[in-house]
């Protein structure tokens, strides 16, 4: 195999990014043709399929490879413009991110403000499942609780983030008085962020050392309204301790606050923008 030409990587890296071949052909200014035909080309030279016609599309594992290079290539590109002072035609330098919704919320953003000439691209996901937009090459860093790095990446631990069983106290008093905790709480509607969020049933866990059925379960997929559901009496859930601050929400156990490990993943990749970010990160947490 010869080398990959650079034209038909980085077209497969607009059609990831942009989610379909028609928004990439309009980034790249091209047709759609000649965007179907670039990643057609690039998939015979190699002899493998890299990328799944769906909507929205899918990399198979060889195009996750393929990603995670033409990433890299970009990112080494755009930092050597910035280092010789040259004004790129693509503009500041973009770091695509993911970070878990409640960081999102919380104490996140503050570290980014801390990176001037850096544009973000983030990806929000349940801390158990960033780790997999990394691997996949979608993303170059995740705020992740999976400790051990993907391969090709560094791992930092940025500490803890607390959550505690949390009610409005009308809901504390229609569900949980003079009962005991776990059985009330495994009766009582509960406030989830979506299906991969398993805190509550975790919790629950904790108090009776097996697996309890929640009640009813309410989904709501946006960290912010997560907590206003719990003020608003929908259901009781496991919320980030630093929304808690000042609000008149009830904790249900306050000896038992839930803690979760966030680590900081990252390419290894010498880069400055993504070295600034790593630090802003760090720093914030520590």
């Amino acid at each position: 195999m010869s080398d990959l030409p650079l034209d038909q990587v980085r077209t497969l890296l607009a059609v990831v990014d942009e989610q379909s071949f028609d928004r990439a052909a309009a980034v790249l200014h091209v047709t759609p043709p000649a965007v179907s035909q670039r990643v057609k080309a690039l998939e015979q030279r190699l002899g493998r399929v890299l990328i799944l016609r769906t909507k929205p599309v899918r990399l198979t594992d060889s195009g996750q490879v393929v990603v995670r290079f033409a990433r890299q290539l970009t990112r080494l590109e755009e930092d050597t413009r910035a280092e010789l002072g040259l004004v790129g035609a693509a503009g500041p330098t973009t770091l695509p991110i993911a970070v878990n919704a409640d960081s999102l919320a919380t104490w996140f953003l503050p570290a980014l403000a801390a990176v001037p000439g850096v544009s973000f691209d983030l990806r929000s996901d349940d801390q158990d499942h960033t780790a997999t937009l990394l691997r996949e090459g979608l993303v170059m860093a995740a705020v992740t609780s999976a400790p051990h790095p993907v391969q090709g990446c560094t791992s930092t631990r940025l500490g803890l983030m607390r959550y505690r069983a949390m009610a409005s106290p009308a809901f504390a008093a229609r569900w949980l008085a003079d009962r005991p905790l776990a059985s009330a709480l495994a009766e009582a509607p509960a406030v989830l962020f979506d299906r991969k969020d398993d805190l509550q049933d975790r919790f629950l866990r904790t108090l009776t050392r097996r697996s309890l059925p929640l009640g009813a379960r309410h989904y709501v997929p946006s960290s912010q309204s997560f907590a206003d559901a719990v003020t608003a009496g929908l259901g009781w859930g496991m919320v980030p301790e630093l929304q808690t601050r000042g609000s008149s929400l009830v904790d249900l156990a306050p000896d038992r606050p839930s803690d979760v490990p966030l680590y900081w993943q990252q390419w290894k990749l010498d880069s400055p923008a993504l070295a600034a970010v790593a630090t802003a990160v760090g720093t914030l947490r520590q």
